[in-house]
């Protein structure tokens, strides 16, 4: 059989993508916001706990990148076809590293799980069992990603950066036909995203809290940014979402809406709030809604810019791979 020729000069680099999605932020930052959020709930509500999650996430994502090290693709339905997945070489401390937590809170979350039915332990080997599928299994996500993916094609294609027109559906079926390898992609975008947020918020739990009402004040400024990469002031959202004084006028989020949003309970996002206000990082007003203060404006800016390095790589490897299919 002959070997395909592939026209490198339909490709994007991650530069290309890169400079692409900075330089336009006010047309892809809606639907970028509205897409970690949606996946940040997704890491809550499966176990509503956000460690579990990030657990069984982290070893699927040890399975795909052993699939990559083999050379071996596998589609969707044959990835979840199987009764279980076996993780060798199963270690506490690689997932403590992996996810900056103490071994003391990795190996109680894992007796949990354990103790759920949906990972079985035995020595160092340790297998997801299939119960565990539907908490993880992305078949929301994928759609979700898939949509952001095509708009950000269709903006390339539009700027003649890209030569395919592709939509939501045929990003679907090549995401899932492809999926160790797609989804080993994705997980090593968002894994270190959430756990870059949990760092900088002190625990997950506050830094989906902060994270939502973030996401409310950027959705309800009059633009983003045109420009990112042009930010004279270096400031992610720069004034509108962290010190525009009218935000304390606009409705802003209380501690029902916030626990509604992400099924966090309320008692718990009060006392986040509280503890956040108390960082300084949350104010409240009158009618006792949450905002910004703003003076975590520097450090969100450049993990978001040091961020969209990942992003782009991830976006570039899938429009890539449609571009040669």
């Amino acid at each position: 059989m002959e070997a395909k020729q592939i026209d490198f000069s339909k490709t994007l680099s991650d530069n290309d993508v890169q400079d692409f999605i900075t330089q336009n932020y006010n047309d892809l930052g809606t639907d970028w916001v509205t897409h970690q959020w949606n996946w940040l709930n997704n890491v809550y509500i499966s176990f509503q706990d956000h460690v579990k999650f990030l657990i069984i996430v982290s070893l699927v994502e040890k399975t795909l990148n052993f699939y990559h090290q083999v050379n071996v693709t596998q589609n969707y339905d044959q990835y979840y076809s199987k009764q279980n997945l076996q993780i060798n070489k199963f270690s506490i401390s690689e997932l403590c590293e992996k996810l900056s937590l103490p071994k003391e809170t990795i190996r109680r979350k894992v007796l949990e799980l354990e103790k759920l039915g949906v990972i079985k332990r035995q020595k160092k080997q340790i297998t997801i069992d299939r119960s565990a599928y539907p908490y993880v299994q992305p078949i929301q996500q994928i759609p979700f990603t898939s949509k952001y993916v095509a708009k950000v094609a269709n903006l390339l294609n539009k700027n003649k950066l890209y030569n395919k027109k592709i939509d939501a559906n045929l990003i679907e079926k090549v995401i899932k036909k492809n999926f160790t390898l797609c989804w080993r992609w994705y997980y090593r975008m968002q894994i270190p995203w959430v756990i870059g947020y949990q760092k900088m918020f002190y625990d997950f739990t506050t830094a989906h809290v902060i994270g939502t009402i973030m996401m409310h004040q950027a959705l309800n400024t009059k633009s983003f940014p045109q420009n990112l990469s042009t930010n004279k002031d270096n400031k992610f959202f720069v004034e509108d979402t962290f010190l525009n004084p009218l935000q304390l006028t606009k409705p802003g989020l209380s501690a029902m809406s916030i626990s509604e949003m992400t099924n966090i309970p309320r008692a718990t996002v009060i006392r986040k709030c509280k503890f956040l206000i108390k960082k300084d990082s949350l104010k409240v007003n009158d009618k006792k809604q949450y905002f910004l203060t703003g003076n975590n404006k520097e450090k969100v800016f450049n993990f978001q810019m040091n961020f969209f390095k990942e992003k782009s790589k991830f976006l570039t490897r899938i429009l890539n791979l449609i571009a040669i299919s």
